[in-house]
């Protein structure tokens, strides 16, 4: 269980943990929130996961690249704010530096998905949770259409996902509607800075 208490001597920074639909464009805001990231003194999370680097990616910068032995026992050694298994490999939030980053004052933030989102919500009641939410399911389908890197098939699961998830949006303290995206960009980062 995370600490949530206060130092007397040191603000600590803020859990902003930002979540959505598949397709609803959370990585492309919090992409442009990373790029402020020295104004909003904000550090990324960086999630451990057992699938293989992608060429570009970088062992600790991108990802932690675990084995799935080293995986089982972060889990068993409770060492997750959060993980899931998706499409064969496992990805979670490592707690360590997470806390690390919360109590020298710095603001956290987790881009994650909706089920990952509850978990951490139960860990840490004192994070900042912010939905953001397409403007409707239809809008949210031809996004998914429009990248063109899924099937028609595939496409109707993360929509039928999408509607589970959109019921879940109350959870959170914040619901911010990408409709535009410079919109839902300043939204994210005045939640932060509040």
């Amino acid at each position: 269980m995370i600490d949530t208490a206060n130092t007397a001597s040191k603000k600590r920074g803020k859990l902003i943990v930002v979540s959505g639909p598949s397709g609803v464009g959370k990585g492309t805001v919090c992409g442009i929130l990373k790029k402020n990231k020295d104004k909003l003194n904000l550090s990324v999370s960086v999630s451990a996961t057992t699938r293989a680097p992608r060429d570009d990616e970088k062992e600790g910068i991108n990802y932690f690249f675990k084995t799935e032995d080293e995986f089982r026992d972060m889990v068993d050694n409770g060492c997750f704010l959060e993980w899931a298994t998706y499409n064969d490999h496992n990805y979670g939030t490592p707690e360590k530096p997470v806390l690390e980053k919360l109590e020298k004052g710095i603001n956290v933030l987790l881009e994650i998905d909706v089920q990952g989102a509850l978990k951490v919500m139960e860990k840490y009641p004192g994070g900042v949770y912010v939905f953001i939410s397409p403007p409707s399911i239809e809008e949210l389908r031809n996004r998914l259409v429009g990248r063109g890197s899924e099937s028609a098939e595939e496409i109707e699961k993360r929509v039928k996902l999408a509607e589970w998830e959109m019921l879940q949006r109350d959870k959170y303290d914040y619901i911010v509607v990408n409709d535009v995206l410079e919109e839902a960009v300043k939204k994210v980062a005045q939640i932060i800075t509040a």
